[in-house]
């Protein structure tokens, strides 16, 4: 009678948590198809695009299907070659902008945060705190006296107000970020490489760097993708159409006074969009662990 007793328990058990596996299957499988769903839906823009740079002129604003019923690279090669400045230009002059921005920016701000964290100095504490309160300086108010000082300086119409400035640590936010990981970083390292006969100098050099990649892949991915889609400081800077960069190049496809090219616009943004996929897809692992564990003592 026990062991009939103890028999029913077991198999009552086996099938609530037979049920139990089949209903969080269930969950998980409802979960999985609304992610799908949302993601769809957020992409859904982005998508049409693509679809539609492979579109007749005609066929772009009268069919919301992802699949070009004719399918055509004009837009493309009228958007490559149709400015009076190759898009090609462009596309370089927004590259070296970008690499550039992305150079100052890994050098100065890394060097001003390890002179935040390794270094004493009188009023240290007085200069990161004022650094910390430039983040909330709204760029605007900056750009009438920025823009006087670099006409006064013969560099409106260059490169030098968008790239020049990077070198001089003037982005708080990445100091802020590489500061909260140097900390993290133990200092027995820096008495060990004192020990040694290592500077200050040195120290940074072949103990924080190496060790710091992960945060500055991160600093130099936002670095590269918020140059790359800066639309405001070009447009402020740079007027000769030699000079433009890839995001001013599209503005010049649609014109309100004349008739707009929409086949070359959505094929070349396309375009201009694709060099921030292969950044992320390269150097994900990097961001992601910068970003995990930015401020985490380890």
């Amino acid at each position: 009678m026990t062991d009939a007793v103890s028999s029913s328990a077991v198999v009552g058990e086996a099938a609530v948590a037979e049920t139990a596996q089949g209903t969080s299957v269930m969950v998980r499988a409802l979960i999985y198809a609304l992610l799908i769903a949302v993601s769809f839906i957020m992409l859904y823009p982005m998508l049409w695009m693509v679809a539609s740079s492979f579109k007749p002129d005609n066929e772009i604003f009268t069919s919301t299907s992802l699949i070009p019923q004719d399918f055509s690279l004009d837009a493309y090669r009228r958007g490559w070659t149709g400015l009076s400045v190759g898009f090609g230009q462009m596309f370089l002059n927004s590259l070296l902008i970008s690499v550039l921005v992305v150079i100052g920016n890994l050098f100065s701000c890394s060097m001003a945060a390890y002179a935040f964290t390794r270094l004493r100095f009188k009023g240290r504490g007085f200069w990161f705190a004022l650094m910390l309160g430039t983040l909330m300086m709204p760029q605007h108010a900056l750009l009438i006296p920025q823009y006087v000082m670099f006409l006064k300086l013969g560099w409106v119409n260059t490169i030098l107000p968008l790239v020049v400035p990077k070198f001089l640590a003037i982005d708080a936010f990445f100091i802020f970020l590489m500061v909260q990981f140097f900390r993290g970083i133990p200092r027995e390292l820096d008495e060990a490489a004192i020990m040694d006969g290592a500077g200050p100098l040195r120290i940074f050099l072949k103990v924080i760097l190496p060790l710091s990649m992960p945060v500055l892949a991160t600093a130099a991915v936002f670095s590269f993708i918020w140059t790359w889609d800066d639309f405001f400081a070009p447009l402020i800077y740079l007027n000769d159409i030699q000079n433009y960069t890839a995001q001013l190049a599209l503005r010049t496809f649609v014109d309100a006074t004349a008739q707009s090219d929409w086949g070359a616009l959505l094929a070349m943004s396309t375009l201009t969009v694709l060099p921030i996929f292969i950044l992320f897809i390269l150097f994900q692992r990097l961001l992601i662990e910068g970003i995990a564990t930015t401020g985490m003592k380890r």
